[in-house]
């Protein structure tokens, strides 16, 4: 079975005075159901994160949602860390939501926010044609060099993109919010992770 690191959102306790690393258990199954091993990424690794890849040997790395960029530096830097390994060692890379706007990011792309794109679900047209539910307040303004768009909004809104180059995509809903998982879904990730 492949191995997929998944990123971690963080979540802050004050009233505990805990800071802890969280992903929605739905997302891990939906992961499950697509034929693939999560392995979730602490935040806490620091220089240590490219040593625990190299020995946990992952197939491909899938960034979750969660947390604005810039909100947790910690969060951002591991994920930095998780594109650069994955654009050095060759490896598949999908983002969701929050990461979809970190690879976007990354490649060079600013941010903007977007109303209208919480709690709801919209059409995306493109390569990707489809209802999709939306819970983000940032999106990308423009698509960033060396990718392509696979699907905007009804007003315009960029909804995924793809790397023309490496095996990297990222889409702006959240397939683990889903009653039932999206076989469109499914068949994507398994077509980027193999």
């Amino acid at each position: 079975m492949k191995i997929i690191a998944v990123s971690q959102r963080i979540d802050q306790f004050k009233e505990r005075n805990e800071i802890r690393d969280s992903l929605d258990q739905r997302l891990v199954e939906f992961v499950l159901a697509c034929g693939y091993l999560p392995v979730v990424v602490p935040n806490r690794l620091g220089s240590l994160l490219t040593q625990w890849l190299i020995n946990i040997k992952p197939n491909g790395i899938m960034l979750s949602g969660g947390n604005s960029l810039g909100a947790e530096p910690e969060r951002d830097r591991t994920e930095l860390t998780l594109i650069e390994y994955a654009y050095k060692h060759k490896l598949a890379l999908l983002g969701i939501c929050r990461g979809m706007q970190l690879i976007a990011h990354w490649s060079g792309a600013e941010m903007k926010k977007v109303s209208g794109h919480v709690s709801t679900t919209h059409q995306v047209r493109g390569e990707i044609n489809r209802y999709v539910n939306s819970y983000h307040e940032m999106t990308i303004s423009s698509c960033p060099d060396g990718f392509r768009i696979l699907a905007t909004s009804n007003d315009g809104e960029i909804e995924a993109i793809r790397s023309s180059i490496l095996n990297w995509e990222g889409w702006m809903w959240h397939p683990e919010r889903t009653r039932n998982y999206d076989a469109l879904d499914m068949r994507r990730m398994q077509s980027i992770f193999g």
